[in-house]
């Protein structure tokens, strides 16, 4: 058995907080050269962490929420996901200070748990 383990990241951000009301109030010339700022640090950031990465994730679109009164459509702050193994949540967590996610783009935080696994019956 392996000494690390997988951890999901996920990145959270807010339409309406006050980062993304900076973004959004920056010239275009000033926000598109930020965003490609933001996309090159991004896949730095990628190809520096590969050999750690289990699963790239991407980007999270609309929620829908299913529970036992149906599906209804929903708002959270989860804008996106990666995978990574590391020998611990600390070190897992340390791959993603000063990401583009927060440091160049209007995210608010990235958020670090261990994938754990599903108990034998």
């Amino acid at each position: 058995m392996s000494a690390e383990h997988k951890f999901l990241a996920v990145y959270l951000g807010s339409m309406t907080g006050s980062k993304m009301a900076a973004w959004r109030a920056l010239p275009e010339a000033e926000r598109k050269a930020k965003e490609k700022e933001g996309m090159a640090a991004w896949h730095g950031w990628v190809e520096k962490h590969k050999s750690v990465i289990v699963e790239m994730g991407g980007p999270l679109g609309k929620t829908r929420r299913i529970d036992a009164n149906g599906i209804t459509e929903v708002s959270n702050a989860l804008t996106g996901f990666t995978v990574v193994r590391a020998a611990s949540q600390e070190e897992a967590a340390k791959l993603f200070e000063n990401h583009p996610h927060f440091a160049i783009f209007p995210g608010e935080a990235i958020e670090v748990m261990p994938v754990l696994a599903i108990p034998q019956l």
